[in-house]
């Protein structure tokens, strides 16, 4: 692996544009011209301008197709979720301009890549992340990115973090939910929570469905269940493992964000508080209550989409542990305005939000 100045020297100048149309990967030259510049909207709070850094952004890397050509896991860069029209390229930097993001978290998400031998997942998450690197090298003031990471192999995925961190310039690690339906809390994948807690980096959690707890055909109808309610409901539970199983005492400088407004969780604190000390069978590892893990260690996105939601999501978890993210480029509302005209946020609370609390993880 070359060093970072090398490697961004080389690439800063030959990035190519990424995004996703319909179920298959498209590439797109950066040189296709925009039909109509943007404006970029400068948000501000109190009359002072404000940083707005968005932490919840999906991208994909079209080159991954080639790496598992011919394998098993084929079938999966030309499956990807319906919806996104674009990802990376002019119409993304367009998209940051209109809605006044001046910084965007890339991570790749559906995890598919967990299913990988050893060899392949090396390589995958190889092409992955220096794809995503060159993208951030290209466009430095707009962009910073988490890196895959091959979890079934936790002594790789620390190696992998290591490498993304130091040469590639990468703020963090987005992960998925478990690992084949294995929680990770497990001992198992302790050399990848030591190695987060050695960098200080940011882990971004991202669900795929619930998939690893509701039965197959569980959320099947209308509603597009696996989204709205495993989603949320695979974040609950994965926060959940991490308390209770003791992983956040073992590496209590974590800091760790998940999406969606850290699903279910902090709206029934209540419940998880006094599950150690009303249930004989639980047999608690955890040295603090749950919520008191939301002051430090956890942190959650301000994907809620109310007002009255935000509202709760602030006074369970504090301002401090919410950071800006709009799932992009998915069509969910933007909580921008939600934000700035929220009556119970503070200034210096919806500085922090939009983007303070992220420029300090990130260091940005």
């Amino acid at each position: 692996m070359p060093n970072r100045r090398h490697f961004l020297k080389s690439v800063a100048g030959a990035t190519a544009g990424m995004f996703v149309a319909g179920r298959g990967f498209l590439n797109v030259g950066l040189q296709r011209p925009q039909a109509t510049p943007a404006t970029r909207r400068e948000v501000s709070v109190g009359g002072r301008r404000v940083k707005v850094i968005d932490v919840h952004a999906h991208c994909v890397v079209p080159e991954v197709s080639d790496v598992v050509k011919n394998t098993n896991l084929a079938r999966n860069v030309n499956n990807q979720p319906p919806g996104a029209q674009f990802l990376l390229g002019p119409e993304r930097l367009r998209a940051l301009d209109e809605r006044g993001i001046d910084v965007q978290v890339l991570s790749i998400n559906r995890f598919w890549w967990y299913a990988a031998d050893r060899d392949l997942a090396r390589q995958i998450v190889m092409v992955q992340n220096e794809k995503l690197a060159a993208w951030c090298a290209a466009h430095p003031e707009r962009f910073v990115a988490l890196t895959s990471v091959a979890l079934q192999h936790p002594d790789l995925a620390a190696e992998q973090l290591e490498e993304a961190v130091k040469q590639l310039g990468m703020r963090g690690a987005a992960i998925g939910g478990h690992v084949d339906g294995e929680p990770l809390s497990s001992p198992k994948f302790d050399p990848f929570w030591a190695k987060a807690e050695e960098l200080g980096v940011l882990v971004f959690m991202h669900p795929e469905n619930a998939e690893n707890i509701v039965r197959d055909g569980g959320l099947r109808g209308k509603g597009d269940l696996g989204n709205i309610i495993g989603n949320p409901l695979e974040t609950t539970v994965f926060f959940s493992h991490l308390i209770f199983e003791g992983t956040l005492d073992r590496f209590p400088a974590l800091k760790i964000c998940g999406a969606h407004a850290g699903g279910f969780l902090p709206s029934y604190f209540g419940r998880s508080n006094v599950a150690c000390e009303v249930r004989g069978n639980a047999n608690c590892a955890n040295k603090k209550r749950p919520s008191e893990y939301f002051k430090r260690e956890l942190l959650v996105d301000s994907i809620i989409l109310s007002e009255e939601g935000l509202r709760h999501l602030v006074a369970e978890v504090g301002a401090s542990q919410v950071v800006y993210g709009t799932d992009m480029p998915f069509d969910w509302p933007d909580s921008v305005n939600l934000i700035l005209g929220a009556p119970f946020l503070s200034d210096a609370e919806k500085e922090a939000i939009l983007g303070g609390n992220l420029r300090k993880l990130l260091r940005i």
